[in-house]
Parts: C-alpha cells; structure tokens; sequence
C-alpha cells in the first residue's frame, strides 16, 4: 500500500484490513446464481411476490373490498359455475380471490421486511456489545437475559404482547420485530467473539481508536454474512407467524387484507368453497419457499470459507 492512500498514523492501514475480503461484484454474483437452480427458484419466487406488491394496482381485476352479493361463491371460471371475469373465483361476500391475493401480498411483504428490520435493529445491537465486551460481567448479563428471553415460546409471548397492547398493523409489526430478535445477538455475539482476536482489529486498539469505531468500523462488516442469512430467513418466519395470527383474528384489522385473513374466512367453507383457503395458502407456500431456498443459497454464497 502507498503513503498516498494512508492516513495519519496508520488508521487507513486498518480501515482497509477490515474490508470483507468476499465482496464481489455483480457479475460474480449473477455467476454464482446462474449455477445454483435452488438460488434462481428463490430469487425468482421473491421477485415476483415483491413485483405484485408493488403493482397491485395495476394487476388486481378490481377492487379487494368490493362485494358483489349476486355472484358469492362462484367457483373458479374454469370450473363449473364459474363467472367471466373472476379467475379464481369468488368469497362469502362475493370480492374477487384473486384481487384479494394480489393484494395481501402487499401486507405480507411490509410485515415480513419492516418486523426483520425491527428484530435486526435490536438482536446485533445486543450480540455485538455483548461479543465484544466477551468476557465480562457485561456479557453474561446479557446472554442470561437472551436465554431468558428463548426460554418462552415465541407465539405464546406475541400472543400475550398482543392481548397487553392490542392490534393493528403497526403493532404486529413491533410485537413480531420484538420478539423475534434473539438469533441474530446470539449469532453475532458468535462471530464478533472470532472477528475481535484478528490482526486489523488488534491493529485498530493499537492505534487508540475507540471501541464504539472498532466495533462498527472493523467487526460489524465482517460479520454481515451471517446477519443476512438470519434475516432473510426469519422474513420466512414473520409471514408465517403473521398469517398464523390473522388467522385466528388476533394479527391486523379485518379490513385489511391479508392471506392470514383470507384463509380465516375460508375455513367455514372447506367442503362448499375450496377456492376460497386454497390460493392465498399457495401463496404462502410459495413465498416463504421462494425466501427459504433465497436464504439457503445466500448461506452457501457467504459461507467464510469464501471469504478468504
């Protein structure tokens, strides 16, 4: 390395030394996707769900909310009794299923993405202080108050969060990010705890940078890999979890729609209007797959052995 690109006292030396040695470039990744069919079934899945999102509007028939009370359960139009203009058919207040799925799509994707951000903020907050403070007084109190925290079942705590201060969407989204932030700090604190013995990190305390730099500047980026896989995985986990709770009407508001909410009001009508559980629970199905093989390729990509 030349003078011209270090700063005084060595600080640049340092800077650069905890550069993640995996980053590449978009054609390298695209390469690595294009080998992996799993990669491309969940890029392609997300994509797609992410694209709906987005253009509900435009690819919705009509309107989620609108009843039409002389066509209510009419079964897919390639089924017998089947009405034009209604693809998947219709629900108990005759709204279109399919501009119901189209549209909850939009729930889930707001809840699944802002819910990880959420428990994200809070799990590699705790597990970075905790990994670097390793050792002390500090660390063990934090680490007994994460095993604590595992110690009840996730769905019983959302569920007594939720019965404390009620619902609506943005409470769901708080409760699910809240309770859910316990795998990234014991991740993290996992890997900070081997990240902090190495050379450039030892270089930075030499330097008298301070702790707080350290951490953010050197560790945190080295250990990103894993703070991606976590979250695109629990992505997986707040859908489902939300669509759990919808369905048993404690998640968001019933005007709201949702697939959680769609397969609620499909229960009651399993045997007369299959139509109506079905294709929001293949949307389900489909999108947490489409994130579970997006995260299991991403597990592969980042893995540390491709680091060096």
């Amino acid at each position: 390395m030349t003078a011209g690109r270090t700063w005084r006292g060595g600080t640049r030396v340092a800077e650069r030394a905890a550069t993640p040695r995996w980053d590449r470039g978009w054609r390298q990744w695209g390469l690595a996707l294009r080998k992996s069919p799993t990669g491309t079934a969940g890029v392609t899945l997300v994509l797609l769900v992410l694209l709906v999102a987005a253009a509900a509007p435009l690819l919705a028939p009509s309107s989620p909310d609108l009843q039409r009370h002389d066509i209510r359960l009419a079964p897919p139009v390639w089924c017998e009794g089947g009405r034009q203009g209604f693809l998947l058919g219709t629900d108990s207040l005759g709204r279109d299923v399919l501009s119901r799925v189209i549209y909850g799509a939009r729930v889930s994707v707001l809840v699944g993405v802002t819910a990880v951000l959420v428990a994200g903020a809070i799990g590699v907050t705790t597990g970075l202080v905790a990994g670097y403070l390793g050792g002390t007084i500090w660390d063990t109190l934090l680490m007994r108050f994460v095993d604590s925290f595992m110690s009840v079942p996730n769905l019983l705590l959302t569920m007594l969060m939720i019965g404390v201060v009620g619902s609506g969407l943005g409470t769901i989204i708080l409760v699910l990010g809240v309770t859910r932030w316990v795998t990234y700090s014991r991740v993290v604190r996992g890997e900070v705890l081997a990240v902090r013995e190495r050379e450039y990190v030892d270089a930075a305390r030499a330097l008298g940078l301070p702790p707080a730099r350290i951490a953010l500047r050197h560790i945190l980026p080295n250990v990103r890999a894993s703070i991606i896989v976590v979250a695109t995985l629990n992505v997986a986990n707040v859908i489902l979890a939300e669509s759990s709770l919808s369905f048993l009407g404690l998640g968001v508001p019933p005007q709201i729609v949702t697939w959680g909410t769609m397969l609620s009001d499909g229960r009651d009508y399993l045997a007369t209007a299959w139509w109506m559980a079905l294709f929001p629970g293949l949307a389900i199905t489909f999108t947490v797959l489409g994130i579970t093989f997006l995260g299991d390729w991403l597990r592969d990509v980042l893995d540390p052995r491709l680091r060096e």
